[in-house]
């Protein structure tokens, strides 16, 4: 991956490592092959630690991360990351989180917000035919070396109601939208037009419920939606690992899809690498049921 610091004197680049995992969260009530939380989650932190080492922006994304599993997570990784993001059952600490980790020696957050993926998106709520609460967890970072500002976006849309996952994804669309219109805003105050606009880079990672030729991903991955899958932008060379991204614990092949994905707003990002990565090894444990996913983009500086 291209220096930032530009050693080549090629273009000045900011490298990120985007990770985005669904971890699968704690319960007594374990499948079969699927072995209890304190056993999954040194594979979980390792494989965050090992894929973000080289990368000091990396910007982790995990679903279904309950409160214990959350502090579990920190404690792993060190003091040098932080997180944002609430439970979705209270705002506070109840029920899952969709967090997003970074390190606070390199990012800096200027604003954030959760939003329900309801038709109250302001308070913990349920909206359509959604069996639980499900939220977008959304800050926007700043990188204290450049300057650059990121918006990054995190959730994981219901698995059993349709409209819900169709509505959710609207909400988002239209929550991208507002804050390109926001941040355009603000560099017409801060630069009173004399020099060209830039482009709010944002990032949409998550667990979505919808298989590409189903309702949530269609609609995003419209010619008129804001973001684009960031797989569709790099050439197969670039492509790593499994096609699937859901396995269970059983990994048949009937049960796996790709529902995990990661989406970039259009002409902000240089997509370097996408991987679908492995979490079963020799010792036949499953890490999650999920399989995380990672993009390598770039940003013009």
């Amino acid at each position: 991956m291209q220096d930032k610091n530009n050693a080549d004197n090629g273009p000045k680049q900011l490298p990120i490592r985007l990770y985005t995992h669904n971890i699968r969260y704690a319960t007594a009530h374990l499948f079969k092959n699927e072995l209890p939380w304190p056993k999954r989650a040194p594979l979980i932190i390792r494989s965050i630690r090992f894929h973000s080492l080289h990368n000091p922006e990396s910007l982790i994304c995990l679903q279904e991360v309950l409160h214990s599993q959350l502090l579990d997570i920190r404690e792993g990784l060190g003091p040098e990351w932080a997180h944002v993001g609430v439970g979705r059952d209270d705002g506070e600490k109840a029920g899952e989180y969709s967090p997003i980790l970074f390190r606070r020696c390199v990012w800096a957050i200027q604003g954030s917000q959760t939003i329900w993926l309801s038709p109250t998106p302001e308070k913990p709520s349920k909206g359509w035919d959604a069996t639980n609460k499900r939220i977008l967890t959304s800050v926007l970072l700043r990188h204290r070396e450049t300057g650059q500002s990121v918006l990054a976006l995190n959730t994981h849309l219901d698995d059993q109601g349709k409209q819900s996952r169709l509505e959710s994804a609207k909400i988002i669309v239209a929550h991208i939208v507002t804050q390109q219109e926001q941040y355009r805003s603000s560099q017409q105050q801060r630069q009173q037009q004399q020099e060209p606009l830039c482009k709010l880079p944002i990032f949409l990672a998550g667990d979505f419920n919808s298989k590409p030729d189903e309702e949530a991903y269609l609609f995003l991955a419209t010619e008129s939606s804001p973001v684009l899958d960031l797989r569709t932008d790099v050439g197969k060379l670039d492509q790593y690992g499994h096609e699937n991204t859901f396995t269970g614990f059983e990994g048949r092949p009937v049960d796996q899809k790709r529902i995990d994905f990661l989406f970039l707003s259009k002409d902000c990002w240089h997509v370097q690498g996408y991987g679908v990565l492995e979490t079963k090894f020799e010792d036949g444990v499953y890490s999650s049921d999920h399989r995380p996913v990672v993009g390598d983009v770039a940003l013009p500086l």
